[in-house]
C-alpha cells in the first residue's frame, strides 16, 4: 500500500512540474502560435489557393518522378491558410488531383508510416500518411506519401493532371504545359 501511495505521489509531482513549465510546446506549430523567422523558414504560413472549401488549386505538374511517390519526397500540405494543416489539407490536396486524362480520382488512406524530420512535428519528428489513389481505367493504384505538418509547393505528381476550377464549374484540366519543378 505504501508503495502505491509513493508511486502516485511521484507521478503527480512529475505531472505537475511538466504541466506548469513556463516553456510552451506544441506537437504542431501553427502560424498563430509561432511566427516565421529567418532561422526557421519552415514555420512560414503557407498560402495555398483553393478552388472551393474542399479543394486546393495545384500549381502545376511536377517534373520530379519521385515527388509524392517516395517518403523522401512527400507532398507537403501543412499549415495552409492559417490553419493547422492535418487530414483536411490532405483531402483538399487529393481533391485537386485528376487522372492522366482528367478522370476523377478516388482515394483512401492506407495508414501512417515513415517517420521524417519536421520542426512542426512532435519532438522534431512527424509521420507521413500513405494514400492509395486510383481512377477509372488505371492499371494499378498509385501510392502517394503526404506530409500534413510541413508546407510546400502543391504540385500534381507525374502521371496525374489537376483541377483548374471547382467541381461545380467546368473543369479545365491542367496539362504538361504548366510543368514546374517538383520541390
Amino acid at each position: 500500500m505504501a508503495i502505491t501511495k509513493i508511486t502516485a505521489a511521484a507521478l503527480f509531482a512529475v505531472f505537475t512540474i511538466a504541466c506548469s513549465s513556463s516553456k510552451k510546446s506544441s506537437s504542431l506549430v501553427t502560424p498563430e502560435s509561432k511566427s516565421a523567422s529567418a532561422d526557421n523558414p519552415t514555420l512560414k504560413k503557407a498560402n495555398y489557393q483553393r478552388l472551393d472549401n474542399n479543394t486546393f488549386l495545384l500549381e502545376g505538374i511536377s517534373t520530379d518522378k519521385t515527388y509524392g511517390y517516395s517518403p523522401q519526397n512527400a507532398i507537403k500540405v501543412g499549415m495552409a491558410n492559417g490553419g493547422n494543416g492535418g487530414p483536411a489539407n490532405e483531402r483538399s490536396y487529393l481533391n485537386g488531383l485528376l487522372g492522366p486524362n482528367g478522370e476523377t480520382v478516388t482515394y483512401h488512406r492506407i495508414g501512417s508510416c515513415c517517420p521524417v524530420e519536421s520542426k512542426n512535428g512532435m519532438m522534431g519528428m512527424a509521420m507521413l500518411d500513405k494514400y492509395e489513389v486510383t481512377w477509372s481505367g488505371a492499371d494499378k493504384p498509385a501510392i502517394l506519401y503526404i506530409n500534413m505538418y510541413d508546407p510546400g509547393k502543391l504540385m500534381a505528381p507525374v502521371g496525374f493532371t489537376y483541377r483548374k476550377e471547382s467541381k461545380a464549374g467546368m473543369s479545365y484540366i491542367g496539362t504538361g504545359k504548366e510543368v514546374l519543378s517538383g520541390k
